[in-house]
C-alpha cells in the first residue's frame, strides 16, 4: 500500500516526520485530507486539529497558521508557525492561556484592526490546541485497561 511521507515543522524544530496513511487538517478552503497521489498543492493553514492516520492508530497535533505542501503526490509538508503532538498538551496550563487569550480580545476590540487580528488568531490557536486536549484526554479515559 502507498503512504505518505510526512513532516511537520515549526521555526523551532521538526515536530513530526514519518510515514503515514493520512494527513487531514483545516486550510483557508476549509478541512482537506490528503491521501497517497494526491495532486501537488500548496495552501496556506488555519489554527486547528492535524489528523494524522498511521495503519490503524490515530495521532492528533494542534497547529496554528503556516503553509501546507503536497509534493509529487507522496511528500507533504507542513510549515506551521506552532505545532505540538497532543501528549505535549497540558489541560490545565491551555484553559489558562485560552482565558487569556478571550480576556486579550476583549481588551482590544475597540483598539486598531491589526491588535484585534492578533488577539483573534491567539484565542484561534488556543480553542485548536484545547480541542486536541480534550481528545487525547477522552482517549486515555475511555481506553481499554490492560490486564
Amino acid at each position: 500500500m502507498t503512504k505518505i511521507s510526512l513532516k511537520i515543522v515549526t521555526p523551532e524544530r521538526v515536530v513530526y516526520e514519518d510515514v503515514v496513511d493520512s494527513v487531514t487538517t483545516m486550510t483557508e478552503s476549509g478541512e482537506i485530507t490528503v491521501l497517497p497521489n494526491h495532486v501537488p498543492l500548496v495552501t496556506n493553514l488555519r489554527s486547528g486539529e492535524i489528523r494524522l492516520k498511521k495503519d490503524k492508530e490515530e495521532i492528533f497535533l494542534a497547529a496554528s497558521t503556516g503553509f501546507l505542501e503536497v509534493r509529487s503526490g507522496r511528500e507533504v509538508v507542513i510549515l506551521a508557525d506552532t505545532a505540538e503532538r497532543a501528549e505535549e498538551l497540558e489541560l490545565e496550563k491551555i484553559e489558562e492561556a485560552k482565558e487569556r487569550a478571550r480576556q486579550a480580545l476583549t481588551d482590544v476590540r475597540h483598539t486598531d484592526d491589526v491588535s484585534f487580528a492578533n488577539a483573534a488568531a491567539a484565542l484561534e490557536r488556543e480553542l485548536a490546541r484545547h480541542k486536541v486536549a480534550l481528545k487525547r484526554k477522552h482517549r486515555t479515559m475511555i481506553a481499554p485497561k490492560s490486564e
